[in-house]
């Protein structure tokens, strides 16, 4: 009887989606609709021109659009760039105007920013940044007139790093459609010599190189027409790669003196490597449930196949327990050892919470057990390594972070430490400090497909440790200013930097170098020339665009310093220094118009010298937005759940999926989450969050408050009452249970119980069982906010009449789980009307999609929509 009735709701959507589309398309509405939907502004001219000077590289991005339409349209200029550039030059050129973009200080931007808004005919331009992987997303969108014209141009800086013994320069071409004039022009010189060049291919298309001598090589891409629309008929949208590495013959590096600038590169080869001790502290708590812990077993059996026969290895998982496979030692990387451990690996599950300062003091005894003293290290030659990766935050145990700083600094000693932090939950600060302060470097592993590949790219960065203890000095006070000089490992395919400043009338630079290989003890010094050419690299006899790169060292000193300042603000818990730091940064910047942490961009009309927008303060609108998408991957055991943004995610039973879906209500909106008539309902309250950058139109929130009141039957209700700091329970009297101290509670039957993870159970009854937790973060980022998470843990003992967003689902039947689906369909209607209306300002648009309108509200689905009332 339920299959018929699902076929029979099936065909009846199906006959309303064919009746809909039918009056859709035969409308003439509809086709000058699709006709001026499909029209974009032309871009006439895209050019990429970078130009790499001894790894560093200085690109700049041009794109020109002309727009033919009758009717003013919004102009969108996006780049992507490397995470660790800084951008230098921003300009746009209008009618003959130049709006060129001023670097400012944040708190002088923002005030800017603010007198622009107030200043109502002031046009704003939409500037942005965003994050994703180890790219800044940088996008700005800008009004154009009818037969205008209009050219945008960014410049960025950055230097290259070497990795996995080569350099990677990454460049976007992304002008989404075919353009007539489209040229990438990359112009790489080396003093010392390029041993290698390869172009990855980009599809069909190939690029011409030209290399006039070792130290050069030149790109240069100019695709027809033709050629773009082999690739896609709507044009280029892909990175060109080019990869690249350098002759180092000289052990003692190359060292360059431009300006009274110095820059050393150290990247020597043909040692041999030296054998590790290595640690691998892996997170197993339960969020790691699911992919994660899928792909860290993956990467793991590939890494411990690449065990060396020398090295020395152990693993470690943790979660509110601490596992040690080999208990208080380190052991030899044999087949038989490499075998077992992989076995341990598969066995691996993940349960728990996040003990991560007692996973630390683990790791720090095996890397140095107490019956080894000081001398253990000099005698074994080994380097001890620890490679540390968790997906979230310490909930148990030590949780300071401040405190589990301290006791890692005390117990590691001299192993290096390396942060992996998995996902964006993870406390990715923390990590960092954590390898600022023990010899290592964090990064961030994506969730993503490729994972796996992350984690095992990662580890070979740090396979093949080569020196250790590494300090390059610059004898008798000749140079200044020295950036950081002591490293505490060179990993073979890797490359030491330092710059500095050189005293005037300097001839020699002397240059020392001591390491301890695998051996002893090694010393080399040398004495560097300084050339009187006064900054030009004519020297290198290259043909090209010079422009902009001839004082590459000095610009580069800067940069490097304007990073290593930020590193030791952020390694800094002193208000005094953290300030002097950042003042110093913040001169940095300004004096060399870098976009930094601690600067914004601001573009100035020049004739009226007025600002028009700060590009780290978007305006939120008031647009309230469903998303819906459907997933066959189990994210949750609960028959419902609501957290984050608040992001809900409940099981269709009947259509064996989950769907996750997001309401984005206004701050103090209450909605109804769960209702059962015969028993309680729970109401949550929302409270307001940022908006992420680039999606400004949609609103944030968290659940700030919960409520649930309990019908017992007897003399009184009972109301549970949970903030981010309390649990109250009211009915014969009230109790307040601090989040922060176990405790219970039991009235008539409802028992309410306060754990020491941050989280409280609530029973109702039997099979109606609820957890929430609160959510803290001890170092919160701009998008964080304190939140409550709500989840069905039980959810059998629910009546059939239980409603609300959540109680649809308890004991939803395929009707009701289409109808949901329906209900969906019509507020994206609703949403799609607004997006168009708004962003092409046609007031016929409205007319168009209210056909659709038409018949899913009034034709056709007043029946489902009165189920969908008593629904929600």
């Amino acid at each position: 009887m339920q299959e018929n009735h699902k076929t029979g709701l099936c065909s009846y959507v199906t006959r309303i989606s064919c009746k809909s589309f039918s009056l859709m398309l035969s409308s003439p509405t509809f086709k000058l609709f699709t006709y001026f939907l499909c029209l974009q502004l032309k871009v006439t001219d895209y050019l990429v021109k970078c130009s790499v000077v001894s790894r560093y590289a200085v690109t700049t991005v041009q794109s020109s659009v002309w727009n033919q339409l009758p009717i003013t349209k919004e102009a969108a200029f996006e780049v992507d760039l490397p995470s660790s550039a800084f951008i230098s030059n921003f300009t746009i050129t209008s009618s003959g105007k130049v709006y060129v973009a001023q670097v400012k200080e944040r708190a002088a931007a923002r005030k800017i920013y603010d007198a622009a808004k107030k200043n109502t005919t002031l046009q704003m331009l939409h500037l942005w940044f965003c994050r994703e992987r180890e790219i800044e997303k940088f996008r700005v969108a800008v009004s154009v007139p009818s037969g205008a014209r209009m050219s945008f141009f960014l410049t960025y800086e950055e230097l290259l790093q070497r990795r996995l013994g080569r350099y990677e320069l990454t460049l976007g071409l992304r002008p989404s459609q075919l353009v007539q004039n489209l040229t990438l022009d990359v112009c790489i010189r080396e003093r010392t010599g390029i041993s290698f060049l390869k172009v990855l291919p980009l599809r069909t298309s190939r690029a011409v190189t030209n290399t006039p001598s070792p130290e050069c090589a030149r790109v240069r891409y100019t695709p027809t027409l033709d050629q773009q629309k082999s690739i896609s008929s709507n044009g280029l949208n892909a990175d060109f790669i080019i990869q690249y590495d350098v002759d180092l013959k000289d052990l003692i590096g190359d060292v360059q003196v431009f300006d009274g600038y110095f820059v050393h590169y150290f990247a020597p080869r043909g040692l041999p490597v030296v054998p590790k001790d290595v640690i691998f502290v892996i997170d197993v708590s339960s969020s790691m449930i699911g992919n994660k812990i899928k792909q860290t077993k993956q990467a793991m059996s590939t890494i411990l196949g690449d065990l060396r026969e020398g090295d020395h290895f152990n693993i470690i998982t943790f979660s509110d327990k601490v596992h040690t496979w080999k208990k208080g030692k380190t052991v030899r990387a044999t087949r038989q050892n490499v075998w077992e451990a992989k076995e341990f690996v598969k066995r691996i599950i993940a349960e728990g919470w996040t003990n991560i300062n007692a996973a630390l003091l683990s790791a720090a005894q095996l890397v140095n057990p107490p019956s080894s003293g000081p001398s253990r290290r000099t005698s074994s030659h080994r380097v001890p390594l620890v490679i540390f990766l968790t997906d979230g935050e310490a909930t148990i145990g030590v949780t300071s972070s401040e405190t589990i700083l301290s006791n890692a600094k005390k117990a590691l000693g001299s192993a290096s430490l390396f942060g992996l932090a998995f996902g964006d939950d993870a406390d990715f600060l923390l990590l960092k400090r954590l390898a600022l302060e023990n010899r290592g470097v964090a990064r961030m592993v994506y969730e993503d497909a490729d994972a796996a590949l992350q984690l095992k790219g990662f580890y070979d960065e740090v396979a093949s440790p080569l020196l250790s203890d590494i300090q390059l000095s610059y004898l008798d006070d000749q140079a200044f200013d020295v950036t950081r000089s002591l490293f505490p490992n060179y990993f073979q395919g890797s490359e030491l930097v330092v710059t500095g400043r050189v005293k005037t009338g300097v001839k020699d630079l002397k240059v020392l170098v001591s390491a301890i290989d695998s051996k002893q003890q090694m010393k080399l010094e040398n004495d560097v020339f300084i050339s009187q050419e006064n900054g030009t690299t004519d020297s290198l006899e290259c043909s090209g665009d010079l422009e902009g790169i001839s004082s590459f060292v000095h610009r580069l000193w800067a940069y490097f310093t304007i990073k290593e300042l930020l590193l030791a603000k952020l390694n800094s818990t002193n208000p005094a220094t953290q300030k002097l730091l950042t003042d110093k940064a913040t001169n940095l910047s300004l004096k060399y118009n870098f976009v930094t942490p601690v600067t914004s961009l601001v573009v100035v009309k020049p004739d009226e010298d007025e600002a028009t927008q700060s590009p780290t303060t978007p305006e939120p609108t008031t647009a309230a937005t469903i998303t819906t998408t459907a997933t066959t991957t189990a994210t949750t055991k609960t028959s419902g759940a609501v957290d984050g943004d608040p992001h809900f995610v409940v099981q269709l039973a009947k259509l064996h999926q989950n769907l996750c879906f997001t309401v984005d209500g206004r701050a103090n909106d209450v909605l109804r989450l769960l209702e059962d008539p015969e028993r309680s309902m729970q109401n949550g309250h929302l409270m307001g969050a940022p908006s992420k950058d680039g999606a400004e139109d949609r609103l944030r929130n968290y659940f700030d408050q919960l409520t649930i009141s309990v019908v017992t039957g007897n003399s009184g209700d009972i109301m549970i009452t949970l903030t981010l700091d309390a649990v109250v329970v009211e009915g014969e009297g009230r109790d307040t249970l601090p989040i922060n101290q176990q405790g219970s509670v039991t009235r008539q039957g409802v028992t309410v119980t306060v754990d020491n993870h941050q989280s409280c159970w609530i029973e109702l009854a039997e099979g109606v069982q609820f957890l929430v937790l609160f959510h803290h973060y001890k170092h919160p980022s701009y998008l964080q906010s304190a939140h409550l998470g709500f989840y069905i843990t039980d959810g059998r003992g629910l009546s059939d009449s239980t409603q609300g967003l959540l109680g649809a689902y308890t004991k939803a039947s395929t009707e009701n789980e289409y109808v949901v689906l329906f209900w969906y369909i019509c507020y994206c209607v609703q949403w799609f009307k607004k997006q168009l209306a708004t962003t092409l300002n046609f007031h016929f648009l409205i007319s168009v999609i209210s056909v659709i309108e038409r018949e899913l509200f009034v034709l056709s689905l007043m029946s489902l929509k009165k189920k969908m009332t008593e629904l929600l």
